[in-house]
């Protein structure tokens, strides 16, 4: 049984534990206003860009000079999985969840005979994946919110990509990233980026009705322009979902967090005193007996 002194110094730790975890809260609370404004306004634009791309695009599937971003390279053999995570812990299942999915894609791709590789956002991602992928891993890049989340950060992004596509590094182009619904609940996504899937967003907004339009100049120029712009816009907004996912479960994980260091000093708390007043109830005794032995 652990003495006096040591129960004490473990409650004082459990408390600077706390306040660590309370502070942390309290900073992630405060970011995820930010983020998830900036996650929220960024969606009607993506999925505007989407639609019109998505009525650009079944004009002019199927056809020779279709843009290779819509038509693909005519090949389903190599697959790039662009994994996002955040470059810092203590944000709870977040980037498990994310690597969890990036794995079961990995392997199902890999089992039906296909090439993989990897390319990771997030420090936390690629530490994970090489476990089992490391060579796979074709490049990693850290700190892309540092010192602040910006679309030319997504554009460089969205360029390497794209240089990675027009060298024919790959065949197709799967973003894997957290959508943020709310502070408790993020949805792990896998995005088609690579060629460009006209369905996506017709069955994202299957309750809007798509007008017919004339485009000057032809569809083929359109989306040679838009399809490239798509790419980095489509990162940006992952970005941003991520952002407000990681603070989101962050948020909940020190709340968490907080409690169970309560609870626990409660616990220890009574131990402290139940094995202070059995150690004082002792000493009494001893005192009694002694005084009744003269």
């Amino acid at each position: 049984m652990p003495s006096l002194k040591d129960l004490k110094v473990r409650i004082n730790s459990v408390k600077n534990t706390q306040k660590i975890t309370s502070a942390m809260k309290m900073v992630a609370a405060a970011k995820l206003r930010r983020a998830q404004g900036q996650a929220e306004a960024a969606r009607p634009y993506a999925e505007r860009m989407e639609r019109v791309l998505g009525s650009l695009a079944a004009s002019v599937a199927g056809k020779d000079n279709a843009p290779a971003l819509l038509a693909g390279t005519g090949k389903d053999q190599v697959h790039l999985l662009v994994v996002m995570t955040a470059d810092r812990g203590l944000c709870g299942a977040f980037n498990s969840s994310i690597v969890r999915l990036a794995r079961r894609l990995a392997r199902e791709l890999k089992g039906q005979g296909k090439t993989v590789k990897i390319l990771t956002v997030g420090r936390k991602g690629r530490d994970q994946l090489r476990r089992e992928f490391a060579g796979e891993i074709v490049g990693s890049i850290e700190d892309v919110g540092k010192p602040k989340l910006t679309y030319g950060a997504a554009e460089k992004i969205a360029a390497r990509i794209r240089q990675m596509f027009d060298a024919g590094e790959f065949d197709a182009c799967t973003l894997v990233y957290n959508k943020f619904k709310s502070v408790i609940t993020q949805i792990v996504t896998a995005q088609q980026l690579i060629p460009f899937a006209p369905g996506n967003a017709a069955n994202e907004n299957a309750d809007a009705q798509m007008a017919l339009y004339e485009y000057e100049p032809d569809e083929e120029s359109i989306l040679a322009e838009l399809l490239p712009r798509n790419i980095g816009m489509q990162v940006y907004r992952a970005l941003l979902e991520n952002a407000a996912s990681e603070e989101g479960a962050r948020m909940s994980a020190m709340d968490n967090a907080t409690r169970n260091a309560g609870d626990m000093i409660n616990r220890l708390t009574i131990t402290y005193n139940r094995s202070r007043q059995a150690y004082i109830t002792k000493e009494l005794i001893e005192i009694i007996s002694g005084a009744e032995a003269l």
